[in-house]
């Protein structure tokens, strides 16, 4: 190879390095702006915001439980019978819809049949439980004729209670009607939590990355008034932040 040409070989050379560290350089830049942006792009704060409301119950459900105690079997079917009667005619008068009175079959217990217990001083040998429910949308009218209940015990129906077949259940049925407007009131929460933590952190408050909304919850008021009804939801909200 000639003198020239060696020359030109290396200025060949000097100048392809040149144009990669040059680009590698301008490469190095471009990616390392890009990666400050991502980091700042991905800023963001999560925040909750809450919705909480009273509703009324709009269904009630109240099991009606007596007993009845008879040593004649016969006998025992006929005191239920006219017990249950009596009962509902008692709900009928006082306003309750013959349609929303129902009646379950009586549940029988024979104290001599039992294999536990000193049966032996049992006073009577057949014990029956009869349960007549309620099912209405009528609160306000049921409310009331559980209050005077009492003058059908003074005739004589001994009613039970206590026992968990036998409480009163009080339903929230319109959760789908008033989702709508919780879901929003819990999302405008959460945003005004999110412009203040942008607020104080001098930051823009951006677009939303991603929410999610948490489950309904449906609770009685206070043991005292389970007929009112506090319905709950939290929604998550997560916000892009910038300067």
């Amino acid at each position: 190879m000639t003198q020239n040409g060696k020359g030109s070989a290396l200025i060949l050379g000097a100048l392809i390095c040149i144009g990669l560290v040059g680009l590698g350089y301008l490469l190095g830049t471009q990616l390392g702006d890009a990666a400050i942006d991502v980091k700042q792009f991905e800023r963001s704060v999560t925040v909750k915001g809450l919705s909480e409301r009273e509703y009324d119950a709009d269904i009630v459900i109240w099991p009606i439980q007596f007993t009845a105690a008879s040593n004649d079997l016969g006998e025992l079917y006929s005191v239920i019978e006219d017990s249950a009667s009596r009962i509902r005619d008692f709900l009928v008068e006082r306003g309750i819809d013959p349609d929303e009175i129902t009646l379950a079959a009586p549940a029988i217990t024979d104290k001599s049949a039992q294999q536990y217990g000193n049966n032996a001083a049992a006073e009577f040998r057949y014990v029956a439980t009869q349960t007549v429910t309620v099912y209405s949308s009528q609160i306000a009218a049921v409310r009331q004729v559980m209050g005077s209940l009492s003058a059908l015990g003074k005739q004589g129906i001994a009613f039970t209670g206590g026992n968990y077949q036998g409480q009163t259940e009080y339903l929230f049925t319109r959760l789908n009607e008033v989702k709508p407007a919780m879901i929003e009131e819990a999302t405008t929460n959460a945003r005004a939590v999110a412009e203040k933590f942008a607020a104080d952190s001098d930051s823009v408050l951006g677009k939303i990355r991603q929410a999610s909304q948490g489950q309904f919850s449906i609770s009685d008021r206070d043991r005292n008034n389970p007929h009112i009804k506090k319905v709950r939801v939290v929604s998550t909200v997560e916000y892009y932040l910038s300067d």
